[in-house]
């Protein structure tokens, strides 16, 4: 599931006005805010989370040839939906898994993350550095001062809880991620675009805030015979 690592956001606001004949109407351009400002109202949103669990849906769409000539992509990666479960605590643990169509699972501890792919009998192992413009789960798990130094942060229309992020990093598997709240805290959806003409859309439900979740939820054993890959 290359999209969960290599994934970028883009979000696109658009405004349909329809003007009756004999009369105009003007609607005012939302006003954006400054940098400073938009990064803090996402500390704001963000600021009290200690953890988090919600359902999510993932759909990816390709929009271009080169997204579609690229080999890495299989049909399954096109157009298609999975559904799963996500739990995180701050800082830098998070369990995200994808339940349907497949079954993979990705948990970090906050140093180590594990990629688990139970029908190929295999997981992969890497650490945690770097790893926060790469997952949105990370986003949502990350320290906050870490996600300012990785991301330029913005928000479109000061008056709406929505915000997209510019990697800083140049060489970033993102472009831009856009997330966007309904109440405090809580994330309703993430859109991530990338270089080769993805966009992945993450719709989230039954977001619960602040809830207990076991700690060993953020420890992962690979059952016996796994075929685990250092990265």
């Amino acid at each position: 599931m290359n999209m969960l690592r290599k994934a970028v956001c883009t979000f696109v606001l658009g405004t349909l006005s329809i003007v009756p004949i004999m009369s105009t109407t003007v609607f005012a351009a939302p006003v954006a805010a400054s940098e400073q400002q938009a990064a803090a109202s996402l500390i704001n949103q963000l600021s009290g989370l200690q953890r988090l669990t919600a359902n999510f849906e993932q759909t990816t769409k390709v929009h271009n040839a080169k997204a579609t000539q690229n080999k890495s992509l299989t049909a399954q990666h096109m157009n298609q939906t999975f559904t799963g479960v996500m739990k995180v605590e701050r800082p830098g643990k998070f369990y995200w898994e994808i339940k349907s169509p497949v079954n993979q699972t990705i948990i970090s501890s906050g140093k180590v993350v594990w990629i688990y792919d139970p029908d190929l009998q295999q997981a992969i192992r890497q650490d945690l550095d770097d790893q926060v413009a790469n997952t949105p789960a990370l986003l949502l798990s990350g320290n906050t001062n870490q996600i300012m130094e990785a991301y330029k942060v913005t928000q479109p229309d000061k008056s709406k809880t929505y915000y997209t992020l510019l990697p800083k990093n140049k060489e970033s598997a993102f472009q831009s991620l856009t997330i966007s709240f309904n109440g405090k805290n809580k994330p309703s959806l993430m859109v991530l675009q990338d270089s080769l003409g993805q966009t992945t859309y993450v719709k989230f439900s039954q977001v619960n805030v602040n809830g207990a979740i076991p700690a060993s939820t953020f420890t992962f054993n690979p059952p016996k015979g796994t075929d685990v890959i250092d990265q």
